[in-house]
């Protein structure tokens, strides 16, 4: 696999860094997740199946799990000789707190100077929010995405993805596989300062007409691509449910109006986007109420548009497709875990269903850096090891 022979120090938590450790460990990387005695807070987060939460699982999986007490100097002591072997590390403490612990880039790059060392934060490791704690939730609003995220009340409401999080994953995924991609060359790590919030900024680019060139709030229902755009919406249907046209081409346009008998609203229908699709939207609104999402799905699939029933989460993890595109993966049978999204054709990654209890590995990793079983059990006793 890709990534074999690469060794991940991982000290973070919930989403973001988990999130690309697990897809390094599904490449074939060797990652250690090192947990305060308390343990990873998502082994208790949600939803259980087989003693495990489901989010573990899907966070946690193929990864080797080890205990470290930071807070000990002996337990930095371990950490310190773990970095000499690794090759990515990994942390997700508020600015500050690694240097506090005595694990910052300047100590670890010392120790490793192959090291590539990847800090994941709310704000960034500088500017005035840079020690602002926050979730994804707090990221989006300062981030101005929530400003768009309307309910039909026209206010904002909860976001249905982690996006902040999301997006500084595969940031920090990114950044760190090109900076061993470098050091391939220059034999030298890096240090990676990856914020939630300028990932999920850096996401908008097809957004950004208003903002950067009339200097100014978008008017969300007024945007393309938040329904300004009669080809580019949600609609109900008679029996509840809804269905979403997502493309305003001419061909798509054209398609779907001709076959509703209304070609005099394609010109509305291709301007713009904003005020001016009122017609064209009301005319769908009111023509789609009228069938089932069903009748609809029979009537809409001969014709060449873009659209797509809005599924439930359950129904689309569990969709022909999802199956198709591995996306939904049993292994062993009856524990879920969702599938790799990066797929090569040669060396292809694979779900390595184990997981390892909290602290499971710290004592074959220990032994593996060299400590005696004397030397570990004395660690434990002095409660570096939790």
């Amino acid at each position: 696999m890709k990534l074999e022979g690469i060794r991940v120090l991982d000290l973070s938590l919930f989403l973001p860094g988990p999130h690309l450790t697990m897809m390094m460990a599904d490449h074939g990387a060797d990652v250690i997740k090192v947990e305060p005695p308390q343990g990873e807070p998502v082994r208790e987060v949600g939803l259980k199946q087989n003693g495990h939460s489901v989010w573990f699982r899907n966070t946690h999986r193929g990864k080797r799990c080890i205990v470290l007490n930071l807070k000990q100097p002996a337990a930095r002591e371990v950490l310190h000789r773990l970095v000499a072997t690794a090759d990515v590390f990994i942390e997700a403490f508020r600015p500050g707190v690694a240097e506090r612990l005595g694990i910052g880039p300047a100590t670890l790059r010392a120790i490793n100077p192959r090291l590539v060392y990847c800090s994941i934060s709310a704000f960034g490791q500088t500017g005035p929010l840079a020690t602002k704690p926050a979730h994804d939730l707090a990221v989006q609003a300062e981030a101005g995405l929530l400003s768009v995220n309307l309910g039909p009340d026209d206010r904002p409401a909860m976001p249905g993805v982690p996006a902040s999080d999301m997006a500084a994953s595969l940031m920090a995924l990114s950044g760190i596989l090109m900076a061993l991609l470098r050091r391939e060359r220059t034999g030298q790590g890096d240090v990676l300062d990856i914020a939630m919030y300028d990932s999920l900024l850096a996401w908008t680019p097809n957004v950004m007409g208003p903002p950067f060139a009339q200097d100014r709030a978008p008017v969300a229902k007024d945007e393309r691509s938040w329904g300004g755009s009669a080809f580019y919406g949600l609609y109900a249907t008679a029996c509840g449910g809804h269905l979403t046209l997502g493309g305003g081409e001419h061909k798509f346009v054209e398609s779907l109006l001709h076959a509703l008998g209304r070609p005099d609203l394609i010109a509305l229908a291709l301007q713009a986007p904003g005020p001016g699709h009122e017609p064209v939207r009301a005319f769908l609104r009111e023509r789609f109420a009228t069938r089932s999402l069903a009748e609809w799905a029979a009537v809409l699939a001969p014709l060449d548009i873009a659209w797509a029933p809005v599924r439930t989460l359950h129904e689309a993890v569990n969709s022909p497709h999802a199956a198709a595109r591995g996306m939904r993966v049993e292994q062993p049978a009856g524990q879920p875990h969702l599938g790799l999204p990066i797929k090569f054709g040669d060396e292809p990654g694979r779900v390595d269903p184990h997981l390892d209890a909290l602290g499971e590995s710290t004592d074959s990793v220990l032994a593996q850096a060299g400590y005696s079983a004397e030397q570990i059990a004395a660690l434990r006793s002095g409660g570096a090891l939790g």
